[in-house]
């Protein structure tokens, strides 16, 4: 499981001219599956990001969690963090998953965060979409399972 994880003052993300998912302060997940993802690396990664410090204390260091700062999570699907580049000019996609594995890890990862208190939004899986966003920061990481 690969999550680029951006610090943000507010974003959304639009399907079809509609406004599907919306935060103020809080992070945006671009969240990709691989075909060799199991419940484990995804509870691995939802624990990880939800006490991730990066949010800065009344001294300015990344002192404070998403959880502890208060903030909201916009996560996004995108099968594309596991594109291939390295031969030709097309990526390859053979280590996404399929999204009948990915769909339902993807809920179950979601479904983690919320169980944290977390007010977690989302996109619609598989749709075409629009993502904007305040960079805060900016800040991005690349989370990754453990295995």
């Amino acid at each position: 499981m690969r999550v680029v994880l951006q610090r943000s003052k507010q974003a959304s993300v639009t399907v079809e001219g509609e406004v599907v998912g919306r935060i103020e302060s809080g992070l945006v997940l671009l969240v990709g599956i691989t075909h060799t993802d199991t419940k484990d690396d995804v509870e691995y990664v939802a624990d990880k990001i939800a006490k991730l410090r990066i949010f800065e204390d009344e001294d300015g260091k990344m002192n404070h969690s998403v959880e502890e700062a208060g903030g909201a999570i916009l996560s996004v699907s995108q099968f594309t963090l596991y594109g291939d580049t390295r031969k030709g000019r097309r990526p390859g996609f053979s280590e996404a998953a399929r999204p009948d594995q990915a769909q339902p890890l993807y809920d179950f990862f979601n479904e983690k965060l919320r169980e944290r208190g977390l007010h977690v939004e989302t996109g619609i899986f598989g749709a075409m979409m629009d993502v904007a966003l305040v960079n805060d920061g900016p800040v991005t990481f690349i989370v990754e399972s453990k295995s």
